[in-house]
């Protein structure tokens, strides 16, 4: 699973390479941005296990930065894995830049998506036509008939209907063919509850069911649940570092607390507080909030501090030059220049 998060710093004016950065919704935000590619184990939607932790440089972007982690993972693998992204991934601009690696692809549409299935026979005359029929996710006049249709019943949500079609690409992205998944809960459990359709697009091998596809992607949102966890309880975005070493440094300890807590998970017994229920499978937080009595037995190899004194400090007189000071990084989106048409008339 994959995502990115930013880390906001918009007072540290002497921290090289921030940017601005969306928050939510619409909100932006001065900092630097953080991709994160994470492995979610199937017994629990609790955890999200980071593989790969890095900061997204202004010469990057998050689809960029997703790439080259699915990169390096991937090449480590014995299987081919299953990678699922949010709407932010779901264009053709990430499938041409994955186009190369083992990864199976489950990507949230948005929901005003354009999809194109396969252009008619070629006619002989012109050239050839790469798109066929347009498929607008918002019009349903559009819609085509589909390949398949599940209807089955969800403890949780209530019943649920999975539509699928197949053989349609984006049309930046003509070669990769994929299955355009519509799930749609009819009759929610609950008399307020309202659900709008989640379009998903998957590219790959070998196609799973769709009662077993739709629920993985429904997976992905544990790792919002990791960057919740790390900013609040890990407290990752605390620390007011001055360096981007300093940070990247910090990010990389945050990914290893988490696979540590997941290794502990089964020696620590959970300690709620008075108004919190207990727990059979320990959350991340509740393993946290257990973790002291771990280390309370093992002890540690740290020897016991010794006081220094006081510091000299320093000599009358001597001050301290003040910091390089680094502007907000703008990104532009390049557009091509389009060429000029120039009619000639006669004279």
């Amino acid at each position: 699973m994959g995502d990115s998060s930013p880390w906001l710093r918009p007072e540290a004016k002497t921290l090289k390479d921030r940017g601005f950065h969306h928050q939510g919704g619409h909100t932006v935000g001065v900092g630097q941005s953080y991709s994160t590619l994470s492995w979610v184990p199937d017994e629990s939607q609790h955890w999200a296990l980071p593989l790969r932790h890095e900061r997204i440089t202004s010469f990057e972007t998050a689809l960029t930065k997703a790439t080259f982690q699915l990169k390096q993972v991937c090449r480590h693998l014995p299987v081919r894995p299953l990678a699922a992204f949010d709407r932010h991934y779901g264009n053709g601009i990430f499938l041409n830049h994955t186009a190369g690696i083992e990864v199976d692809l489950l990507l949230r549409l948005a929901s005003n998506r354009c999809v194109y299935g396969i252009p008619l026979a070629y006619s002989g005359r012109g050239a050839p036509r790469k798109h066929g029929h347009k498929f607008k996710l918002n019009a349903p006049n559009t819609y085509p008939e589909a390949s398949e249709i599940l209807e089955i019943e969800d403890t949780q949500l209530g019943q649920v209907r999975v539509t699928r079609w197949s053989q349609f690409h984006f049309r930046n992205s003509a070669k990769r063919e994929m299955e355009i998944l519509r799930v749609e809960i009819i009759q929610p459990k609950g008399k307020r509850r309202k659900f709008k359709p989640l379009w998903l697009a998957w590219t790959g091998e070998c196609m799973p069911s769709l009662e077993r596809l739709w629920r993985r992607y429904l997976q992905r949102f544990s790792i919002e649940h990791w960057y919740r966890f790390a900013k609040q309880r890990l407290y990752w975005t605390t620390p007011q570092l001055t360096s981007n070493e300093a940070t990247e440094r910090w990010s990389t300890l945050i990914g290893m607390i988490s696979w540590q807590l997941w290794f502990a998970r089964s020696d620590c017994m959970d300690t709620p507080l008075p108004w919190q229920s207990p727990q059979q499978v320990l959350s991340p937080g509740r393993v946290a909030q257990a973790f002291p009595s771990i280390i309370a037995a093992i002890g540690t190899p740290a020897q016991a501090p010794k006081t220094r004194g006081k510091s000299p400090g320093r000599k009358q007189g001597q001050s301290q030059p003040p910091r390089t000071r680094y502007p907000t990084v703008k990104k532009r989106v390049s557009k091509r220049r389009k060429a000029k048409i120039v009619s000639k008339t006669a004279a």
